[in-house]
């Protein structure tokens, strides 16, 4: 597993198909769920205890939402230090369990595809597998993202 730091960004050639990654962690809170959910997806089983108990959740649960943006930021900020930042082309999400006011998030990435563009020398897109799992290793989320990753400048 690699834990590069912002500072170590990586170009497209320096990319390796099976290379893996791994962020550093959220600690996931009520406060954040609701004010998340407020915000962005005021839905029940976000906002009020026990209202999400009557739920197919069983239980208060952040929005898959949120979940993507704390991925997100677990990604930036050092989980896939891409140089330039981490600009995406498409994902695919799923959310195999819900995140939890006690989860604390982490996320492992692997490198699944580089396909360097023949039309656009100076980059390629990059095909990342992201699990987002708790403290328990259990997958709260699995994102598929395709990223233009930059070729190193000359």
């Amino acid at each position: 597993m690699t834990n590069a730091s912002p500072s170590a960004a990586l170009y497209l050639e320096d990319l390796k198909v099976g290379e893996k990654f791994t962020s550093a962690e959220h600690a996931m809170d009520e406060a954040q769920i609701k004010a998340f959910a407020t915000q962005f997806d005021p839905q029940p089983f976000h906002l009020d205890d026990e209202a999400a108990k009557a739920t197919l959740f069983g239980g208060l649960a952040a929005s898959g939402w949120h979940t993507a943006a704390v991925t997100m930021r677990l990604l930036v900020t050092g989980g896939l230090p891409i140089a330039g930042g981490i600009v995406g082309a498409g994902v695919e999400l799923s959310w195999p369990h819900p995140t939890r006011a006690t989860d604390l998030l982490q996320v492992q990435s692997e490198i699944t595809g580089i396909v360097p563009s023949r039309s656009r020398p100076d980059r390629g897109m990059v095909t990342v597998r992201c699990e987002t799992r708790n403290q328990r290793g259990e997958v709260l989320q699995i994102s598929v993202n395709k990223v233009v990753v930059p070729r190193r400048p000359t």
